[in-house]
């Protein structure tokens, strides 16, 4: 009986979880007014708002541009911090320690006082208005490399060194034994830098000064900017833009979970 005060504050907890996620979805299904009516039972007019969605805005161009951009930015960031974390731990030395100090310092600073400098930079080199101007700036980030750092100490160095002795370069090393006994760490990496990556709003609003290159969180503030909003539509294209990032770390829990505790220890 003591613990069934915990179990029902623990029941609404979870039910005020889901309570969003579940609107979301039966929003997707009802017409604008109904929406607005809090009607909370599933509609008939799912594919009436998709049809409205596609022909209203360009749905597959988001797609393409947000999943190029969350994949490229997720392939590219774990190859870079992951081998820094490597270096900055194997290869220790003071200076390296006074190095990653500078690097912490980094995330301190808001991103709104370096966006006006990065889009100088980028639009110097002729790269506004390209996925790469996305991509580049999120492919380093101090957190990653700290993460990665923490997890390489509990990694074994005695192996390290057998493998050296052996005659396998670093490379080899970090391909064949460090990757494969750090893959939670690489999981919890890679829901962070994905999740980030497709949600990401403001920089991609900044350097795609085009529309017709534009993401998914771009598409649903366009689809806001009108005098009259489609709410029914609205929410199906939230829907739609949360499913990959709910896919990603639903398919990852169990790692992600294992990489950051790993990480803490």
């Amino acid at each position: 009986m003591q613990k069934v005060p915990g179990y029902v504050f623990l029941a609404f907890a979870a039910v005020a979880s889901v309570f969003p996620l579940y609107f979301m979805v039966v929003s997707a299904t009802n017409t604008s007014n109904e929406v607005l009516a809090s009607k909370l039972l599933p509609g008939t007019h799912l594919l009436e708002n998709f049809q409205t969605l596609v022909g209203a805005q360009p749905l597959g161009t988001a797609l393409w541009y947000s999943a190029i951009i969350a994949v490229g930015t997720t392939v590219l960031a774990l190859a870079v911090t992951s081998i820094a974390g490597y270096g900055f731990e194997v290869f220790h030395t003071k200076a390296k320690d006074r190095f990653m100090a500078l690097l912490l310092l980094a995330i301190m600073i808001p991103f709104a006082a370096t966006m006006i400098p990065l889009f100088r930079m980028f639009a110097d080199l002729g790269l506004v208005n390209s996925w790469i101007a996305v991509v580049l700036p999120a492919i380093s980030t101090p957190f990653l490399v700290l993460l990665f750092r923490q997890a390489s100490r509990s990694f074994p160095h005695e192996v390290i060194e057998a493998a050296r002795i052996d005659g396998l370069k670093e490379l080899q090393i970090f391909l064949r034994i460090y990757l494969p006994t750090m893959r939670p760490t690489f999981a919890a990496a890679a829901v962070i830098t994905f999740m980030t990556a497709w949600n990401n709003f403001l920089w991609p609003k900044v350097v795609l000064v085009n529309n017709d290159v534009q993401t998914l969180p771009m598409l649903l503030t366009n689809i806001q900017a009108g005098y009259v909003t489609d709410y029914g539509m609205l929410m199906l294209a939230v829907l739609i833009a949360s499913l990959p990032a709910m896919v990603v770390f639903l398919a990852l829990q169990k790692s992600f979970a294992e990489g950051i505790t790993g990480a803490i220890k």
